[in-house]
């Protein structure tokens, strides 16, 4: 039986910009749009040509997409306005796109209270704007604005809305719920009686994310007939989100209710770095990645119990629905203060360490995680330390160096133009091979000088750790009082752009965060097969 065609429209440069702190630069959307067409993305919405100087730029040019439909956004004719007078019209026909997403209203109330128009004025508009477009040879798609609660308002007035887009020659008609709190049965109901009058594969589907069900909802509709769906990558979108596409990909391609009925463009290869796309996205915002996000999440494929590890080593499918490298994602069983050998085991099968299942050094770590995790520790976020543990307790770490002494000051005074100001300055003695070296350094606080002071000269070690940097900084105060203590999670990067976290705990924050340095230097030291 041949598989139908579902199409997939990505409005993260558009929709997704409106997400409160996201801000793309014009460098930035020209990169999201490669990775999108990489991706296999059918249309890549790239914004509001006029709207604002980025949008207008990135419209001045072809983007020379492989195979995605490079689409600009805009609103249909103004009320009482020609198409051919109207400067948003114009300049959605200046854009270099490939196709227009014009946005009409298709509720009788917001056409009443938002646009203070007629029902049969803003029927006018959409098939004027549409006519425009085609025109001048441009696909077009028409996006429904508030169409579901239109519907549930004036069924009759939704569906002209709809029939007028579809009549006038748009390739799509896309039923938005704008307010985002359509259930999905709702959805499913509704598409379906509009697939009686406009053929499905004319018909798409935008959801937001207000009930936490925008990729229910946009699923829902699928099955009710629609061919597109509308979403973004990371679910980014206004207030709540929009459908993610990051979860709704996997599910159409892995689920066999989808799968087995519907192509999409993204192929299984290109499946498998969504993960790397995801995180993409992220670190282009400069945002921490969701560890709990599906599929493409950290923790998504993460096993803590160990009744749970020991099953999933025996066989996975015991507690994943899918496999977490058909996405780009990984298995992870994790050690913590509910660790069993079954973790330990399984944590140790991930890392370079030799070891004997059997060696009674085992039950050892086994203990002591239990034993640092109950002082505070969390290996299962530091998974550098953990490894260096798991070395030391098995023998396995050579003492690269040994720190003598360090001692930290932070000062605060005025400055020769006579702003308060605060400086923080390390002091590291270390002794490499006998040899005792003293380095010191300044810093924009006490961490940062302890840091630079540390790394500043490790003698015959200053080479392998040249390019290690310190990327994030995190500190959680794990009780209360005079006596806290302190949790310090520290992540690096090295020159290759690996990523490791290493923890450190105390009452005090510096030694804290000396520990988690420590062990990140040390890490890379083993890292790069440094002999000591």
């Amino acid at each position: 039986m041949s598989r139908e065609r579902l199409y997939l429209f990505d409005t993260t440069l558009r929709d997704g910009a409106q997400t409160n702190g996201v801000d793309f630069t014009l460098h930035d959307k020209r990169l999201i749009a490669a990775m999108l067409d990489d991706l296999g993305i059918d249309y890549v919405e790239g914004g509001y040509p006029g709207a604002n100087p980025s949008d207008t730029e990135f419209f001045a040019t072809d983007p020379a997409l492989k195979s995605a439909t490079f689409t600009a956004f805009g609103m249909t004719r103004r009320p009482g306005r020609s198409a051919s007078n109207d400067p948003g019209i114009a300049a959605l026909l200046e854009a270099k796109a490939d196709a227009i997403c014009f946005v009409a209203k298709s509720s009788a109330y917001q056409v009443r209270v938002a646009l203070g128009t007629t029902n049969e004025e803003n029927l006018a508009s959409i098939r004027d704007s549409v006519g425009a477009a085609k025109a001048r040879g441009r696909e077009v798609l028409v996006d429904c604005e508030h169409f579901f609660d239109g519907y549930k308002e004036d069924p009759q007035f939704a569906l002209s809305c709809a029939k007028a887009a579809y009549d006038a020659g748009a390739r799509w008609v896309v039923l938005c719920d704008t307010n985002g709190g359509t259930m999905p049965h709702e959805i499913e109901a509704i598409v379906g009686q509009v697939v009686k009058q406009i053929p499905g594969s004319h018909v798409g589907i935008h959801a937001h994310n207000d009930t936490e069900q925008a990729v229910a909802c946009s699923l829902a509709a699928v099955r009710a007939g629609a061919r597109q769906i509308q979403g973004t990558l990371n679910g980014l979108g206004e207030r709540c989100g929009n459908a993610n596409l990051c979860s709704m990909i996997p599910t159409l391609k892995l689920k066999p209710e989808f799968a087995e009925a519907f192509d999409i463009g993204v192929s299984e290869d290109k499946l498998a770095t969504l993960v790397q796309v995801s995180r993409a996205l992220d670190n282009i915002l400069n945002r921490p990645s969701n560890p709990h996000a599906a599929y493409v999440g950290g923790s998504a494929f993460v096993t803590k119990t160990g009744i749970h590890a020991s099953a999933v080593m025996k066989d996975p499918h015991t507690y994943e629905h899918v496999s977490p490298e058909t996405v780009g994602n990984h298995r992870k069983v994790l050690v913590s203060d509910q660790a069993g050998r079954s973790n330990v085991l399984a944590a140790l099968s991930r890392t370079t360490i030799p070891f004997d299942k059997d060696d009674p050094k085992l039950n050892r770590l086994v203990e002591e995680l239990k034993e640092r995790e109950a002082a505070g520790y969390a290996y299962e976020s530091a998974n550098a330390s953990f490894d260096l543990l798991a070395r030391r307790t098995l023998g396995k770490v050579p003492e690269f160096f040994r720190v003598e002494q360090f001692d930290v000051n932070v000062e605060q005074r005025y400055n020769s133009h006579g702003n308060r100001v605060t400086m923080a300055m390390a002091v590291v003695k270390v002794n490499v091979d006998g040899e005792v070296l003293i380095s010191a350094a300044d810093g924009n606080g006490p961490v940062n000088a302890l840091d630079v002071a540390l790394r500043k000269d490790l003698g015959k070690f200053q080479k392998y750790i040249e390019n290690l940097k310190l990327i994030d900084y995190r500190v959680r105060i794990l009780n209360g009082g005079t006596e806290a203590v302190t949790r310090v999670l520290i992540e690096s990067e090295d020159e290759q752009g690996e990523r490791w976290t290493t923890i450190g705990v105390s009452p005090n924050i510096i030694d804290a965060s000396f520990q988690a340095l420590m062990d990140s230097v040390v890490y890379k030291l083993v890292k790069c097969n440094a002999q000591a």
